[in-house]
Protein backbone atom coordinates (compact mmCIF):
# COMPACT_ATOMS: atom_id res chain seq x y z
CA UNK A 1 0.00 0.00 0.00
CA UNK A 2 1.87 3.64 -0.84
CA UNK A 3 2.41 5.52 1.76
CA UNK A 4 0.54 8.91 1.95
CA UNK A 5 0.57 11.89 4.07
CA UNK A 6 -2.21 13.57 4.20
CA UNK A 7 -1.97 17.49 4.75
CA UNK A 8 -3.90 20.69 4.64
CA UNK A 9 -2.16 23.77 4.82
CA UNK A 10 -2.17 25.70 8.00
CA UNK A 11 -3.12 29.00 9.32
CA UNK A 12 0.50 30.21 8.95
CA UNK A 13 0.46 29.24 5.58
CA UNK A 14 -2.65 31.40 4.11
CA UNK A 15 -1.17 34.17 6.68
CA UNK A 16 1.52 34.29 4.60
CA UNK A 17 -0.28 34.44 1.64
CA UNK A 18 -1.72 37.33 2.91
CA UNK A 19 1.20 38.98 2.98
CA UNK A 20 2.49 39.05 -0.03
CA UNK A 21 1.18 40.93 -2.84
CA UNK A 22 -1.97 39.48 -4.89
CA UNK A 23 -1.35 41.30 -8.33
CA UNK A 24 -3.14 38.96 -10.72
CA UNK A 25 -5.87 37.16 -9.38
CA UNK A 26 -9.30 36.82 -7.44
CA UNK A 27 -8.75 39.39 -4.98
CA UNK A 28 -11.27 38.89 -2.19
CA UNK A 29 -14.20 41.43 -1.72
CA UNK A 30 -14.79 43.65 1.33
CA UNK A 31 -16.26 41.34 3.98
CA UNK A 32 -19.16 44.02 5.13
CA UNK A 33 -21.56 45.65 3.39
CA UNK A 34 -24.14 46.03 5.95
CA UNK A 35 -24.31 49.92 5.90
CA UNK A 36 -24.54 49.13 2.22
CA UNK A 37 -27.46 46.52 1.70
CA UNK A 38 -29.46 48.51 4.95
CA UNK A 39 -29.43 52.03 2.90
CA UNK A 40 -30.16 50.51 -0.38
CA UNK A 41 -33.28 48.59 1.01
CA UNK A 42 -34.59 51.97 2.64
CA UNK A 43 -34.32 53.91 0.13
CA UNK A 44 -36.02 50.98 -2.72
CA UNK A 45 -38.48 50.16 -0.42
CA UNK A 46 -39.41 53.79 -0.26
CA UNK A 47 -39.50 54.69 -3.58
CA UNK A 48 -41.52 51.49 -4.23
CA UNK A 49 -44.59 52.73 -2.54
CA UNK A 50 -44.37 55.91 -4.28
CA UNK A 51 -43.65 54.63 -7.61
CA UNK A 52 -46.68 52.23 -6.84
CA UNK A 53 -49.19 54.95 -5.97
CA UNK A 54 -48.50 57.02 -8.95
CA UNK A 55 -48.62 54.22 -11.41
CA UNK A 56 -51.90 53.24 -10.25
CA UNK A 57 -53.17 57.17 -10.16
CA UNK A 58 -52.06 57.75 -13.84
CA UNK A 59 -52.67 54.08 -15.29
CA UNK A 60 -48.72 54.37 -16.11
CA UNK A 61 -47.64 50.73 -17.32
CA UNK A 62 -43.96 51.46 -17.15
CA UNK A 63 -44.45 52.78 -13.66
CA UNK A 64 -46.74 49.98 -12.44
CA UNK A 65 -44.27 47.66 -13.77
CA UNK A 66 -40.85 49.20 -12.74
CA UNK A 67 -42.47 49.55 -9.01
CA UNK A 68 -42.43 45.85 -8.96
CA UNK A 69 -39.32 45.20 -10.32
CA UNK A 70 -37.97 47.30 -7.99
CA UNK A 71 -40.30 45.44 -5.28
CA UNK A 72 -38.23 42.29 -6.40
CA UNK A 73 -35.04 44.61 -6.33
CA UNK A 74 -35.76 44.93 -2.86
CA UNK A 75 -36.03 41.50 -2.44
CA UNK A 76 -33.83 40.73 -3.89
CA UNK A 77 -31.08 42.98 -1.80
CA UNK A 78 -32.50 40.77 1.50
CA UNK A 79 -31.42 37.72 0.28
CA UNK A 80 -28.22 39.09 -0.75
CA UNK A 81 -27.83 40.40 2.54
CA UNK A 82 -28.91 37.47 4.61
CA UNK A 83 -26.50 35.00 2.53
CA UNK A 84 -23.54 37.57 3.09
CA UNK A 85 -24.63 37.31 6.94
CA UNK A 86 -24.85 33.41 6.54
CA UNK A 87 -21.07 33.64 4.86
CA UNK A 88 -19.65 35.02 8.28
CA UNK A 89 -20.56 32.19 10.63
CA UNK A 90 -18.43 30.23 11.52
CA UNK A 91 -18.02 26.39 10.88
CA UNK A 92 -19.24 23.96 12.94
CA UNK A 93 -19.47 20.12 13.53
CA UNK A 94 -22.71 19.61 10.89
CA UNK A 95 -21.23 22.58 8.51
CA UNK A 96 -17.25 22.24 8.36
CA UNK A 97 -17.33 24.91 5.32
CA UNK A 98 -19.59 26.79 7.42
CA UNK A 99 -22.38 28.95 5.50
CA UNK A 100 -20.32 30.84 2.78
CA UNK A 101 -21.94 28.66 -0.25
CA UNK A 102 -24.90 31.16 0.57
CA UNK A 103 -23.51 33.53 -1.36
CA UNK A 104 -23.56 31.54 -4.59
CA UNK A 105 -27.67 30.76 -3.79
CA UNK A 106 -27.96 34.36 -3.15
CA UNK A 107 -26.37 35.36 -6.83
CA UNK A 108 -28.27 32.62 -8.39
CA UNK A 109 -31.61 33.47 -6.74
CA UNK A 110 -30.84 37.15 -7.73
CA UNK A 111 -30.48 36.64 -11.36
CA UNK A 112 -33.72 34.12 -11.45
CA UNK A 113 -35.79 36.92 -9.71
CA UNK A 114 -34.47 39.80 -12.18
CA UNK A 115 -35.55 37.76 -15.15
CA UNK A 116 -38.79 36.62 -14.07
CA UNK A 117 -39.53 40.19 -13.21
CA UNK A 118 -38.55 41.02 -16.79
CA UNK A 119 -40.43 38.41 -18.36
CA UNK A 120 -43.38 39.46 -15.95
CA UNK A 121 -42.66 43.63 -17.69
CA UNK A 122 -42.32 42.08 -20.76
CA UNK A 123 -45.80 39.58 -21.03
CA UNK A 124 -47.97 42.87 -19.59
CA UNK A 125 -46.16 45.20 -22.10
CA UNK A 126 -47.09 42.93 -24.74
CA UNK A 127 -50.57 42.79 -23.65
CA UNK A 128 -50.82 46.27 -23.35
CA UNK A 129 -49.75 47.18 -26.97
CA UNK A 130 -53.05 45.80 -28.24
CA UNK A 131 -55.05 48.42 -26.89
CA UNK A 132 -52.72 51.16 -24.99
CA UNK A 133 -53.96 53.62 -22.85
CA UNK A 134 -52.95 57.70 -22.19
CA UNK A 135 -51.07 58.53 -19.22
CA UNK A 136 -49.67 62.14 -17.83
CA UNK A 137 -45.99 62.44 -19.29
CA UNK A 138 -44.98 64.85 -16.55
CA UNK A 139 -45.52 62.61 -13.91
CA UNK A 140 -44.09 59.52 -15.31
CA UNK A 141 -40.86 61.20 -16.09
CA UNK A 142 -41.14 63.34 -12.18
CA UNK A 143 -41.03 59.89 -10.83
CA UNK A 144 -38.88 57.69 -13.07
CA UNK A 145 -36.13 60.62 -12.49
CA UNK A 146 -36.17 60.10 -8.97
CA UNK A 147 -36.14 56.65 -9.47
CA UNK A 148 -32.59 57.02 -11.54
CA UNK A 149 -30.86 59.11 -8.69
CA UNK A 150 -32.28 56.00 -5.75
CA UNK A 151 -31.44 53.11 -8.39
CA UNK A 152 -27.64 54.37 -9.32
CA UNK A 153 -27.05 55.81 -5.77
CA UNK A 154 -27.18 52.37 -4.46
CA UNK A 155 -25.69 50.89 -7.27
CA UNK A 156 -22.32 52.97 -6.34
CA UNK A 157 -22.70 51.26 -2.62
CA UNK A 158 -22.18 47.99 -4.34
CA UNK A 159 -19.51 49.31 -7.09
CA UNK A 160 -16.39 48.23 -5.09
CA UNK A 161 -17.04 44.82 -4.56
CA UNK A 162 -18.81 44.19 -7.74
CA UNK A 163 -15.68 42.82 -9.68
CA UNK A 164 -14.80 40.42 -6.58
CA UNK A 165 -17.77 38.68 -5.15
CA UNK A 166 -20.48 37.38 -7.20
CA UNK A 167 -23.35 38.32 -4.93
CA UNK A 168 -22.17 41.78 -4.50
CA UNK A 169 -22.51 41.65 -8.08
CA UNK A 170 -25.97 40.33 -8.45
CA UNK A 171 -26.63 43.38 -6.28
CA UNK A 172 -25.00 45.97 -8.46
CA UNK A 173 -26.71 44.26 -11.69
CA UNK A 174 -30.03 44.76 -9.88
CA UNK A 175 -29.53 48.12 -8.67
CA UNK A 176 -27.80 49.05 -12.22
CA UNK A 177 -30.68 47.55 -14.14
CA UNK A 178 -33.34 49.36 -11.86
CA UNK A 179 -31.56 52.89 -12.76
CA UNK A 180 -31.33 52.10 -17.06
CA UNK A 181 -35.26 51.56 -16.99
CA UNK A 182 -35.85 54.40 -14.99
CA UNK A 183 -34.10 56.34 -17.64
CA UNK A 184 -36.30 54.54 -20.09
CA UNK A 185 -39.48 55.21 -18.57
CA UNK A 186 -38.29 59.11 -18.24
CA UNK A 187 -37.77 58.89 -22.24
CA UNK A 188 -40.45 57.47 -22.71
CA UNK A 189 -42.28 60.13 -20.98
CA UNK A 190 -40.62 62.56 -22.58
CA UNK A 191 -41.34 61.06 -26.07
CA UNK A 192 -44.89 61.35 -25.30
CA UNK A 193 -45.29 64.49 -24.15
CA UNK A 194 -43.95 65.18 -27.27
CA UNK A 195 -45.41 63.14 -29.90
CA UNK A 196 -48.45 61.44 -27.92
CA UNK A 197 -47.61 58.11 -28.83
CA UNK A 198 -49.74 55.85 -26.44
CA UNK A 199 -48.00 52.86 -27.65
CA UNK A 200 -44.98 53.77 -26.44
CA UNK A 201 -44.93 53.03 -22.91
CA UNK A 202 -45.01 49.54 -23.42
CA UNK A 203 -42.71 49.19 -26.42
CA UNK A 204 -40.03 51.21 -24.30
CA UNK A 205 -41.20 48.52 -21.53
CA UNK A 206 -40.58 45.44 -24.17
CA UNK A 207 -36.82 47.05 -24.92
CA UNK A 208 -35.61 47.64 -21.22
CA UNK A 209 -36.50 44.20 -20.29
CA UNK A 210 -34.85 42.59 -23.02
CA UNK A 211 -31.52 45.04 -22.31
CA UNK A 212 -32.18 43.92 -18.56
CA UNK A 213 -32.03 40.20 -19.94
CA UNK A 214 -29.19 39.91 -21.86
CA UNK A 215 -27.18 41.42 -19.02
CA UNK A 216 -28.63 38.99 -16.22
CA UNK A 217 -28.02 35.88 -18.53
CA UNK A 218 -24.33 35.83 -17.18
CA UNK A 219 -24.89 35.87 -14.12
CA UNK A 220 -27.47 33.18 -14.42
CA UNK A 221 -24.98 31.42 -16.02
CA UNK A 222 -22.09 31.73 -13.99
CA UNK A 223 -24.15 30.96 -10.28
CA UNK A 224 -25.32 28.05 -11.99
CA UNK A 225 -21.78 26.91 -12.60
CA UNK A 226 -20.84 27.50 -9.11
CA UNK A 227 -23.74 25.79 -7.57
CA UNK A 228 -23.07 22.76 -9.40
CA UNK A 229 -18.94 23.02 -8.62
CA UNK A 230 -17.51 24.50 -11.60
CA UNK A 231 -14.21 25.47 -11.75
CA UNK A 232 -14.67 29.25 -11.01
CA UNK A 233 -13.73 31.42 -14.30
CA UNK A 234 -10.76 33.03 -13.41
CA UNK A 235 -8.98 29.64 -12.32
CA UNK A 236 -7.13 28.34 -15.55
CA UNK A 237 -7.47 24.52 -14.19
CA UNK A 238 -4.99 23.53 -16.67
CA UNK A 239 -2.08 25.78 -15.46
CA UNK A 240 -3.31 25.34 -12.16
CA UNK A 241 -1.99 21.33 -12.90
CA UNK A 242 0.70 22.43 -14.97
CA UNK A 243 2.59 24.18 -11.79
CA UNK A 244 1.89 21.93 -9.14
CA UNK A 245 3.02 19.40 -11.82
CA UNK A 246 6.57 21.55 -12.16
CA UNK A 247 7.10 21.42 -8.36
CA UNK A 248 10.43 19.69 -7.07
CA UNK A 249 10.26 15.95 -7.01
CA UNK A 250 6.40 15.55 -7.92
CA UNK A 251 5.74 13.24 -10.62
CA UNK A 252 2.41 14.00 -11.54
CA UNK A 253 -0.73 15.44 -9.52
CA UNK A 254 -3.75 13.07 -9.61
CA UNK A 255 -7.49 13.96 -8.16
CA UNK A 256 -7.25 17.58 -8.94
CA UNK A 257 -10.53 19.45 -8.04
CA UNK A 258 -10.87 23.24 -7.83
CA UNK A 259 -14.57 24.70 -6.42
CA UNK A 260 -15.89 27.97 -5.11
CA UNK A 261 -17.15 27.82 -1.59
CA UNK A 262 -18.60 31.05 -1.74
CA UNK A 263 -18.60 34.18 -4.49
CA UNK A 264 -15.20 34.67 -3.06
CA UNK A 265 -13.35 31.69 -1.76
CA UNK A 266 -11.89 29.04 -3.97
CA UNK A 267 -10.80 25.75 -2.80
CA UNK A 268 -8.20 22.52 -4.33
CA UNK A 269 -7.70 19.27 -3.10
CA UNK A 270 -4.76 16.99 -4.95
CA UNK A 271 -2.87 14.18 -4.81
CA UNK A 272 0.79 15.42 -5.44
CA UNK A 273 3.03 11.69 -6.39
CA UNK A 274 5.95 11.98 -4.81
CA UNK A 275 8.38 8.59 -5.51
CA UNK A 276 11.01 10.23 -3.09
CA UNK A 277 8.38 10.80 -0.26
CA UNK A 278 6.97 13.46 1.88
CA UNK A 279 9.24 16.25 1.28
CA UNK A 280 8.39 18.57 4.38
CA UNK A 281 5.80 20.83 5.90
CA UNK A 282 7.71 23.48 3.91
CA UNK A 283 7.47 22.46 1.05
CA UNK A 284 3.38 21.90 1.46
CA UNK A 285 3.40 25.79 3.12
CA UNK A 286 5.25 27.49 -0.51
CA UNK A 287 2.72 25.18 -2.16
CA UNK A 288 -0.22 26.40 -0.40
CA UNK A 289 1.03 30.06 -0.70
CA UNK A 290 2.12 29.73 -4.61
CA UNK A 291 -1.43 28.86 -5.13
CA UNK A 292 -2.99 31.61 -3.48
CA UNK A 293 -0.75 34.44 -5.14
CA UNK A 294 -0.48 32.62 -8.58
CA UNK A 295 -4.42 31.91 -8.92
CA UNK A 296 -6.56 32.99 -5.88
CA UNK A 297 -7.16 29.33 -4.58
CA UNK A 298 -7.67 30.59 -0.60
CA UNK A 299 -8.00 26.94 0.66
CA UNK A 300 -5.64 23.88 -0.62
CA UNK A 301 -5.50 20.74 0.54
CA UNK A 302 -2.38 18.85 -1.03
CA UNK A 303 -2.12 15.03 -0.09
CA UNK A 304 1.49 13.60 -1.00
CA UNK A 305 1.83 10.24 -2.10
CA UNK A 306 4.53 8.02 -3.15
CA UNK A 307 2.71 6.34 -6.14
CA UNK A 308 -0.46 6.99 -7.79
CA UNK A 309 -3.51 6.10 -5.63
CA UNK A 310 -6.78 4.35 -7.05
CA UNK A 311 -9.35 6.76 -8.80
CA UNK A 312 -12.69 6.33 -7.98
CA UNK A 313 -13.43 9.36 -10.27
CA UNK A 314 -12.95 11.21 -13.30
CA UNK A 315 -9.93 13.29 -12.54
CA UNK A 316 -8.79 16.09 -14.87
CA UNK A 317 -5.27 15.41 -13.11
CA UNK A 318 -5.10 12.08 -13.77
CA UNK A 319 -2.46 12.28 -16.18
CA UNK A 320 1.03 12.67 -16.08
CA UNK A 321 2.03 16.29 -16.60
CA UNK A 322 5.44 17.53 -17.39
Amino acid sequence: MAHEHPHDHSHDAHDKAAAHGHAGHHHPAPANFNRAFAIGIALNTGFVAVEAWYGWQINSLALLADAGHNLSDVAGLLLAWMAALAARLQPDARHTYGWQRASILAAFTNAVLLLVAMGSLGWEAFQRLGSPEPTQGWTIITVAAIGIVVNTATALLFLRGGEHDLNVRGAFLHMAADAVVSLGVVIGGALYLWQGWAWLDPVMSLGIAAVIVVGTWGLLRQSLHLLFDGVPEHVDLPAVQAWLAAQPRVARVDDLHVWAMSTTRVALTAHLVMPQGHPGDDFLREVSVGLHERFGIDHATLQTVTAPMLQHCHDPGRRAVG
